[in-house]
């Protein structure tokens, strides 16, 4: 029919960068089949809402998310819903009963499903192909899927399932079409990006994939992120020190750092093997930036546990840190402890853990005053450009405001001296 015009169609993201590439590479094939893609969920007939289930909030951001879309179709305003992600992906049947306005349920592993639900030809071969939702000049590359580690407070292998490396050929052709595009950072993700290659080659394969993508024209920083820190691979460390593009950073989730509450997570470390492996870290990339998340309220996590998880924050001195109360999830192996820390306890150590943390900060950026440094420029505010330094994810590190904005460009990388500082963010001047 020569007037028949395809649905508008919008895709909501919700959760982790793994999420987001996920987004990304579906809209990359609504793209490719010319469908009509809307940014604005309120000028779609379709809504696509890519879910989140790793806790409790993340899973009631998602519920409300949909919750809104079905406001939406009972107002006439959208035709259809499709869910997909991870809260599908353990929820689906419940999902399914409690929302029958949905009109399909898919999990996290069934991009090919969504796209024949949407009436669009999954083109296999276009692996790679993404529509990018970032910034242009910055990108995540994910390299695996799912997770083997035994971690008793954690659901990501319920909805992703066991660990699977992408093969290096493919992850070195998308990190090429990627700088193609004009990408300059690349961000490596994964579930456990340090498994990368044991299931698939039968061996660590990590600092090989670092070092080719170090090779490709166009990428200048390489940042490695979820580095599960039992079985550390350390011969990236040498990549480190030979590849200057990989940043100074490292994100390694340690999660606690009381033996007991380290054994009950069960994440095959100690106190003191975790210490000695942060300290090597350290001296094998002098002034790198060590990036960690925390769990605070563990069901068996007592009030001298708590106590050595702050020494051992006081002491690593982290650049950067985000600390959680545990959520106890269903399917889980420390389910069935309970959740026996009151809401009101766990908050409270969450504060004292982030306080100790804002002093290490502001210590640390009152060291760079008067310091020059490169940054990468992410966006305009106001009167600043926003920047980050190497030791800077986006969206969860610290920013840089640069003040004289009209001598520089979004996208552009440049050097600029550090003129002030708070605990968490950084002022400059460009050079």
């Amino acid at each position: 029919m020569k007037n028949f015009q395809p649905p508008k169609i919008s895709v909501v993201t919700l959760g982790c960068s793994k999420n987001v590439v996920d987004s990304e590479v579906l809209l990359g094939q609504l793209r490719l089949n010319n469908a009509s893609v809307v940014g604005d969920v309120d000028d779609a007939e379709i809504a696509v809402i890519n879910t989140c289930g790793f806790i409790e909030a993340a899973k009631q951001e998602s519920i409300d998310a949909i919750m809104e879309a079905v406001r939406k179709k009972n107002q006439g305003q959208l035709k259809k819903i499709v869910v997909m992600g991870c809260l599908s992906e353990r929820f689906a049947k419940e999902l399914s009963i409690e929302i029958p306005e949905v009109d399909a349920f898919f999990g996290s592993n069934q991009l090919k499903d969504v796209a024949t639900e949407l009436g669009i030809d999954y083109k296999q071969e276009l692996l790679g192909e993404r529509q990018l939702t970032t910034p242009s000049h910055f990108a995540y590359l994910k390299i695996s899927e799912g997770c083997d580690n035994p971690c008793s407070f954690c659901a990501i292998p319920l909805m992703r399932g066991l660990h699977r490396t992408k093969p290096f050929e493919q992850v070195i052709e998308e990190a090429r079409l990627l700088a193609a595009k004009g990408v300059k950072e690349l961000i490596i993700i994964g579930q456990d990006t340090t498994y990368y290659g044991l299931d698939l080659y039968g061996r660590h394969r990590l600092d090989a994939l670092l070092s080719e993508i170090s090779s490709i024209d166009g990428i200048e920083w390489i940042r490695l992120m979820y580095a599960y820190p039992a079985k550390f691979p350390k011969e990236i460390l040498k990549v480190y020190q030979v590849h200057p593009k990989l940043c100074r950073y490292l994100d390694i989730p340690v999660q606690h750092a009381s033996d007991a509450v380290l054994k009950s997570m069960r994440r095959g470390i100690t106190n003191r093997a975790m210490r000695d492996l942060l300290h090597e870290i350290k001296a094998g990339v002098p002034n790198i930036a060590l990036r960690t998340t925390l769990i605070v309220g563990y069901p068996n996590e007592t009030e001298k546990d708590f106590e050595v998880l702050c020494d051992f924050v006081k002491e690593m001195k982290f650049h950067r840190l985000g600390a959680f109360t545990y959520s106890q999830e269903e399917g889980t192996f420390a389910y069935d402890l309970g959740d026996p820390i009151p809401a009101n306890v766990k908050e409270e150590r969450c504060a004292t853990i982030m306080q100790i943390q804002q002093e290490i900060s502001a210590e640390r950026n009152q060291s760079l005053q008067g310091v020059q440094v490169k940054v990468l420029l992410d966006r305009r505010e106001g009167e600043f450009m926003v920047g980050r330094t190497e030791w800077d994810a986006p969206e969860i590190d610290q920013e840089v405001y640069v003040r004289n904005k009209d001598t520089v460009s979004v996208g552009n990388f440049c050097d600029v001296t550090i003129v002030d500082t708070t605990e968490y963010d950084l002022y400059a001047d460009v050079v």
